[in-house]
Order: C-alpha cells, then structure tokens, then sequence
C-alpha cells in the first residue's frame, strides 16, 4: 500500500498493511529550526512517515499571522490592524472592526512557536448580535487545494479544515470571548449562547458549501475548548453535540470524512463523541500529556465505532524520551489501539524541539508494526 491507501483504509475502521503513522501538523518552527528549512511533505518524506498535510486557506484567523484581511473585510466589517511589534519573538496586533452598528475589537500576541489572544472580540452580549449580522464568510478558492492535492500525490492524505479561528462552533465562539465567561453564560444565558452558536454554525454551514469539490481526503473539526478536560459532558450534550452534527451531515453529504478534534480530553463524552456522526476522533492525548483517559481506555469505549488517531505523547516520550522508550510506546500504542485496525498513529499534538534522531525513532517503529 502507498500511504494515501494506508491511511484512508485506517479511516475506513480497516486494516492497512501496516500501522500508518504522521503527525496532525508539522510545525513551521521545527523545520526552521530542527530541519533544515523543510517543507512539511519533505520532512515526511524523510522521515518514511505517512504525510497528513493541512491545509489552511487565508480567511482571516486570528492564529495566521500573516493573514491577508483585505480577503476578510467587507463595506460592513473592516478588520483593520495596528501592529504594534512585527518582532518574530514577540508579535503583537492590535484590531479595530468597524460595522454599520458599532466597533469590535481584539487583540493577538505570539512568537515563533504560536499565536494566542490577548483581548477577546466579545465583550457586551450586544457584540454577539454584530458578528452574527456582519461577519462575513470569505470565499474559497478551489484551485490552490487541488494543486496541493496533487502535489502530495500519493504520500499520505490531504486535510481540510472548516472556516472559523476554531472549526467547531463552539470551539469558534471561546475564540471570540472568553471561555469561563462563555461557561458561565450556558448557565445564566443559555438563549443567548445558543443564538451566537446557531449564528456561527449557519456560517460554517456557509463556508462547508463551499468546499464543495474540494480534494480534501479529511476535513478537521471540533477543538481543544470542547474537551472534557474544560466543559462537562452536559455542557457538551447541549451546546456542542447538535451543532457538530449539522456540520458533519453537511460535510458527508459533500463526501467527505470527518475528523473530530478534542485535544485528548474524551473521558465522559465517548458516546457524544459517537453521535456526533464524526469518522474519526483525534488526538487520544494521555494522562501524562493532560489527557484524561489512556488512548486505550477511550478505544474500549467507542468498541471500533469510530477511526482513531493520535496518543503518543509528543513531550514526555517524543521529545524527551529515548529512543528505546518512543519504540516500546509505538509498541504498545500499537497492540492496546492498533490491533484490530481503524487507527492512525500520530504525535497527541504540536511539538516544538523533538530531536530528529527521536523522530527517526518513532517512525521506524511503526514501519515494523505489521498486520
């Protein structure tokens, strides 16, 4: 098999020839630093790794650095930025949107490894009714995606990602305020927080309609501030399950699979995750990484209902562990995960300065994983 069939068949709840293995992203700071200035598809190559290539179109996401707002604004929302330090080290922006009603603002700060908000968009209930009314949903170009499509080849699968700072809406909405407040907000204003996730989720609906043609073999959703680690299951029930199902019936009457994003965060929300309709759950974090069950532990709940992948943890064992210790964790992720099929190795999540040697490591590993 070539890694494309390795890791569709893998997503399909099949048995491959052997266990595929990637990582969710390579992070643009680690092929600086540890690679040599590598593409993330010549670093796969390297490594013999199964390539999982995201693609992000520029739609203004507070997390693109670089991002062209030109493409985001319109006559009724103008996304103007102040920069107040291009430093590399320590990037920080300042926005100002203007619509027809009133003044948003935000702002970002970050370095080479990562961007994060600082000041957050909503800031009076009043704000919600402004983005819901005026914040557009940028256009996508097909072309560039079939270009990168093509460009992988065969070498491993092509990853969407559904437009929005976060691709699930509830994800999406603690990016435009504060997550304790939106917690809170479920309590005191449930109406209200439905309202601003129904008015993200008809965005999104928006914006998967347009993916429509796409190459894309996986589309991303969900995010990290769903996770069972930061809301309980009937914070998830509510006012994560029926939004996340509408996006991913959308997405697979469009043909696509899914990927439901959780940062590793499953424990008590195994079955919503099932009922989500997603193909996939990610990124199965352990414990020793701030997980709250053992990628294991999650895979025994969910009984081969869905794809799995991730659970090696990208700091204790990746870029801290030996090389003996990556390989008996590959190992044993393999035979307690991997056995019966439907999973797709990969590191939990982002790292930063894991050492090459380990990398080489891990790959070879699971090169000796065979079915």
């Amino acid at each position: 098999m070539n890694s494309k069939e390795r890791m569709l068949t893998a997503l399909r709840r099949g048995k491959p020839d052997r266990l595929p293995a990637t990582f969710h992203q390579w992070q643009p700071y680690h092929l600086a630093t540890h690679m040599g200035g590598m593409s993330d598809i010549e670093a796969f190559d390297h490594f013999g790794l199964d390539a999982a290539i995201q693609y992000f179109a520029d739609m203004g996401q507070f997390w693109v650095s670089e991002a062209d707002l030109s493409r985001c604004s319109t006559r009724e929302w103008r996304d103007e930025v102040a920069v107040v330090s291009a430093d590399p080290d320590n990037r920080v922006y300042h926005h100002t949107i203007t619509t027809p009603e009133g003044v948003l603002a935000y702002k970002t700060a970050g370095d080479r490894r990562t961007t994060w908000i600082s000041e957050y968009m909503i800031k009076r209930d009043e704000d919600a009714d402004l983005i819901r009314k005026y914040m557009p949903v940028p256009p996508l170009d097909l072309a560039p995606i079939t270009a990168a499509y093509d460009a992988l080849g065969d070498r491993g699968i092509l990853r969407g990602f559904v437009w929005g700072d976060q691709a699930g809406c509830w994800q999406h909405a603690a990016c435009l305020m504060d997550v304790h407040q939106l917690i809170l907000a479920t309590y005191d204003k449930p109406d209200w927080v439905h309202a601003l996730l129904g008015a993200l989720c008809e965005k999104k609906l928006r914006a998967v309609e347009a993916m429509r043609g796409a190459k894309f073999d996986l589309v991303e959703t969900g995010g990290g501030a769903a996770s069972s680690t930061l809301i309980s299951p009937d914070i998830h029930r509510e006012f994560c399950l029926p939004y996340d199902r509408r996006l991913h019936d959308a997405l697979h009457r469009l043909g696509f699979l899914v990927a439901y994003h959780t940062c590793g965060g499953t424990k008590g929300i195994e079955e919503l995750i099932v009922a989500n309709g997603c193909d996939a759950s990610e990124t199965l974090a352990p414990k020793s990484i701030g997980g709250n069950q053992e990628p294991w532990e999650f895979k025994a709940k969910i009984a081969g209902r869905l794809a799995l992948i991730g659970g090696l943890d990208q700091f204790n064992v990746l870029t801290r562990g030996t090389p003996q210790e990556i390989r008996a964790a590959v190992r044993a992720l393999f035979e307690r995960v991997g056995a019966d099929g439907g999973y797709i190795l990969s590191a939990a999540d982002h790292f930063f300065d894991a050492p090459p040697e380990h990398i080489r490591a891990y790959a070879e590993a699971a090169r000796e994983c065979v079915y």
